[in-house]
């Protein structure tokens, strides 16, 4: 017997009956066909299944879909508006933050949500928050110099920004 859930993915309301034991991942993969959050463990450890949910980077793999129940996700589809990439997106394009891509989505989910948080996050930071991702392929190098550029894109927009506003 299904449980009744609706959850708003990237701005759009969705309500789909489940099995109570349906993981967040595969209801956003399987039912939703959001592919881009990906499912490497099952355990919480590799982080290839990042989301946000209601604002909080959240590993997708950890939650039943009943749990979120009447909450706001975004995905990595969620991200680029109107065609344009996220800073995070356009920083790993550009630093070759990326390899085979499989851990790329939870990257970038767990990145423009610590720099959400912590806007001037430094490297030693950046590096620390990125201990719940697993990369097999990168060495993460790239990874964290798009990281740290995005930061300074981020910076750089709110500041444009707010003397945009005075």
């Amino acid at each position: 017997m299904g449980q009744w859930v609706s959850i708003t993915v990237n701005g759009k309301n969705y309500t789909r009956e489940v099995e109570p034991r349906t993981l967040l991942a595969s209801f956003l993969r399987e039912d939703l066909g959001l592919t881009g959050t990906n499912i490497g463990c099952d355990s919480s450890q590799c982080g290839a299944c990042t989301i946000h949910m209601d604002g909080m980077a959240v590993k997708s793999c950890t939650v039943l879909a009943v749990q979120a129940h009447g909450t706001v996700i975004t995905t990595i589809e969620g991200m680029a508006v109107n065609g344009k990439l996220h800073p995070v997106q356009q920083a790993f394009w550009d630093q070759h933050g990326l390899q085979c891509g499989f851990c790329t989505p939870g990257m970038i989910m767990s990145i423009s949500y610590m720099l959400a948080q912590h806007p001037n996050a430094s490297e030693l930071e950046i590096r620390h928050q990125l201990e719940g991702n697993i990369c097999r392929c990168t060495g993460y190098q790239n990874i964290v110099k798009a990281a740290m550029q995005a930061r300074d894109e981020l910076h750089h927009e709110h500041h444009q920004h707010m003397q945009e506003q005075h």
